[in-house]
């Protein structure tokens, strides 16, 4: 039984358990639930589960796993420890090396929820461009069976965005994978999309296995120049109409987002997807403000990301500084993690969010006494923080030192 199926019953102790840790009613959040407007990740394995959706505070994720050019199990490993420590899920995006291997290593060393594109196994196993596409379906059934979290599926995509695509002048056509090897088969088979075709499918193998779905968007922008065009727009309805046939079965969903975005459009995109997907939980790929900042996205991504989670985007992908350049390593995962973190905890308190409110009303308090050794404790990256620090005998910092402006105030103010 769902998690939906369960809440429209009874009570579930899960929904409880993430009540307590949001400080949000318990009948509030299960009514959410059965609404589809709020979801539960990790409730069937032995991880931290979170809770994503409306009233919820914001949470990050971070993505790992090899590529064709990198299969390093062992650094994937340290990577994916990183990530469980500072992010609140995790993404297994393997593409090379025994895959079956690696999403069980993940799933077994993470304490946290995890997710997989299944694409990218099916298509190194079987060809999806020039085999049977619907074989799709076999490795996804795979994954649920290995008890992943969260999937992320790119059923947005059907003929009718792909028409409108051949029709939009951008800049960069596609720039998700999952969506390059959708719209590669259709036109190479002149076939509908597999997962769109039979979504109902899809929905069984969720519902068989309590699998939340991420609808994957295929169209996002690769460019802020491209960001909100008509592609974008037209398979934003294509979600909202699968997040209803998802729900109608009680089977948990939630919609992934961009990506490039200008500032002054990330607030429209949002309010576009909340109203599209009738207020699904949404997840959102930075999304990265500028495109000239190779080496910084993680700081172009954290900038947007932290004002789309205040006009309610839910989950936020980390982005590392290694985006658009090389394969991340394991400094870069924490990097992007650290990023993500902030934007987060950024825009929760710019909602009111009083626990995080609360951690930067006890840091400041630490910071005006300078005690610095609980201070940095507190701190987002406290082994940063404690590394970089550089004090005066008096217990100032060396960048003020006998002109601290504490000291003075400490003689003439208290």
């Amino acid at each position: 039984m769902t998690l939906m199926s369960e809440a429209k019953k009874d009570s579930p102790e899960i929904i409880e358990k993430i009540a307590q840790k949001e400080k949000i009613d318990p009948k509030k959040l299960k009514e959410l639930i059965i609404k589809g407007r709020a979801i539960i990740l990790g409730k069937d394995r032995d991880v931290e589960p979170i809770g994503l959706g409306e009233g919820l505070k914001t949470k990050i994720n971070a993505n790992i796993g090899t590529s064709s050019e990198k299969v390093d199990i062992k650094k994937e490993i340290e990577k994916a420890k990183i990530a469980s420590k500072y992010a609140d899920a995790v993404m297994d995006l393997s593409t090379s090396g025994d895959l079956d291997k690696i999403r069980k290593k993940i799933l077994e060393i993470t304490n946290v929820p995890v997710g997989t594109v299944p694409v990218y196994q099916a298509h190194k196993e079987n060809d999806l461009i020039k085999n049977d596409p619907y074989t799709i379906f076999d490795t996804i059934e795979k994954h649920a069976k290995d008890d992943v979290d969260f999937i992320t599926v790119h059923a947005g995509i059907n003929k009718s965005v792909l028409q409108s695509l051949k029709k939009e002048e951008r800049i960069m056509d596609v720039v998700s994978r999952g969506g390059a090897i959708t719209v590669a088969k259709m036109i190479e088979n002149e076939v509908e999309n597999p997962l769109y075709d039979r979504f109902d499918k899809l929905i069984k193998i969720a519902k068989d296995h309590d699998l939340a779905l991420s609808l994957g968007d295929g169209m996002r922008s690769g460019t802020i120049l491209d960001a909100l065009d008509a592609p974008n727009k037209k398979e934003y309805e294509v979600l909202g109409r699968l997040v209803k046939k998802a729900r109608e079965k009680d089977v948990q969903v939630f919609v992934e987002g961009p990506g490039h975005v200008p500032m002054n459009k990330i607030e429209e995109n949002v309010r576009r997807m909340k109203q599209k997907t009738n207020n699904a939980p949404i997840y959102l790929l930075g999304p990265i403000i500028i495109d000239n900042a190779p080496g910084y996205d993680h700081i172009t991504s954290a900038i947007g990301g932290a004002i789309a989670a205040k006009e309610g985007a839910d989950f936020l992908c980390y982005v590392t500084p290694a985006e658009h350049l090389s394969f991340p390593d394991k400094t870069d995962v924490k990097e992007g993690c650290i990023a993500a973190k902030i934007a987060a905890q950024a825009a929760d308190v710019a909602k009111g969010k009083k626990d995080i409110i609360k951690k930067n009303k006890k840091i400041s308090k630490l910071r005006s006494n300078l005690d610095w050794e609980k201070e940095l404790n507190q701190a987002v990256d406290s082994e940063k923080a404690n590394k970089n620090k550089e004090t005066c005998e008096d217990k100032t910092c060396s960048m003020c030192g006998d002109l601290c402006p504490i000291r003075l105030m400490e003689k003439y103010l208290d």
